[in-house]
């Protein structure tokens, strides 16, 4: 199939082209602003299919509205009624199409002349009118909040919110582009006379920045956001794309002493924690129970032993671990234990926890093991 991209170098397009690839659609047809204008003729000869995704949406002039996303429009259909091309075309939009501005004219004034082409030529067209769109690669500083927002908090920048109470509602960029591959398949999402997107997420702009502001304090305190939370975990997709190109790591606190180190790398509220415990050869560590803490042991590295004793039994058990042969060690609650390192280097061990490290309550408590 041979697809026709206009806008290619834009948000959504970017995007759509690299899904394309990745499916194994060989022959796209790239064309943006800085296309050779000749090209746009051969292309509407040879396509299967049309993504209109090119338009005008921050022009110096006013007038650059209607050239931009109607003028090119007519020239598209036209140029496909010129050699009876009547393969479907997708034509991206906007709720603003029912708004009384030169953009929102200049987008249904397009939609338009697409229905038009479509019931005078028999060719399938759709119209999708996107609320706000967000995603990696969003142009910053342009015409999405969210992406401003996303870019200035991870430059250190100061962002500005007029009227934190302000409702958006917001498409995934991931979401559009399942749904033009569903449409190019055949399998659009139609309601009445438009195409539309069947997963909006509605939040205020205050609400946007108080997520992003605390996606940039997660590297402090060592936490992860709540994935369970469909937009929260897009949002914070999109916020690590804008991270600056050096600035992609950052440090933990190493607890560093002769025996190794045990350095917290993950905290969550409801998921537990996660840990790096280093053993040095001939090292062990632990030696203490809890009531309800559980944990889960993985050795990555090295090899040693995990043992085991009931606080009020005198039966000793050993598992035997290594890096060679990974697997979960379970801790269990009401069973005192500790960690040895039997190899002749640092073991290496990740260590879950079912709930964080609370100094208040650290529901640990000393005991041997081993004992004479």
């Amino acid at each position: 199939m041979r697809i026709l991209v206009t806008g290619a170098k834009g948000f959504i397009g970017k995007n759509l082209i690299a899904e394309l690839r990745n499916k194994k659609y060989d022959v796209i047809f790239e064309h943006d602003r800085d296309t050779d204008p000749s090209l746009l003729d051969e292309f509407c000869k040879e396509a299967d299919f049309v993504f209109h995704l090119a338009g005008v949406n921050r022009p110096k002039e006013q007038s650059e509205f209607m050239e931009g996303n109607f003028g090119f429009t007519s020239d598209l259909l036209g140029s496909l009624k010129k050699h009876n091309n009547t393969c479907p075309v997708m034509i991206s939009s906007s709720i603003q199409a029912e708004l009384n501005n030169p953009y929102g004219e200049s987008k249904k004034a397009g939609e338009d002349l697409l229905l038009s082409y479509g019931e005078e030529t028999g060719a399938k067209v759709l119209v999708y009118r996107f609320p706000n769109v967000f995603g990696k690669w969003c142009r910053p500083n342009y015409n999405s909040a969210v992406a401003t927002f996303c870019y200035n908090v991870a430059h250190d920048l100061p962002i500005n919110v007029n009227n934190p109470s302000v409702v958006m509602n917001l498409i995934y960029i991931d979401d559009v582009i399942n749904e033009l591959i569903n449409a190019l398949e055949g399998k659009e999402n139609k309601v009445d006379l438009f195409c539309e997107v069947a997963v909006i997420h509605t939040i205020t702009l205050g609400e946007i920045v108080d997520l992003i502001n605390s996606f940039k304090k997660c590297r402090e305190d060592r936490s992860v956001p709540n994935m369970s939370d469909a937009f929260v975990k897009k949002l914070y997709s999109t916020y690590l794309s804008y991270l600056p190109e050096d600035k992609f790591s950052y440090d933990l606190k190493m607890n560093v002493d002769q025996r190794g180190s045990f350095t917290e790398f993950i905290k969550t509220p409801d998921r537990g924690q996660v840990s790096v415990n280093i053993s040095k050869p001939g090292i062990t560590k632990g030696n203490h129970w809890h009531h309800t803490k559980n944990e889960k042991f993985l050795v990555v590295s090295g090899k040693g032993v995990i043992r085991f004793r009931k606080i009020d039994s005198d039966v000793v058990l050993e598992y035997f671990v290594s890096g060679d042969k990974m697997e979960v060690v379970d801790i269990p609650t009401g069973y005192t234990h500790n960690i040895e390192n039997l190899g002749d280097s640092d073991m290496v061990t990740i260590m879950w926890a079912n709930e964080p490290f609370d100094p208040e309550k650290p529901d640990t408590y000393y005991l041997e093991v081993n004992y004479e």
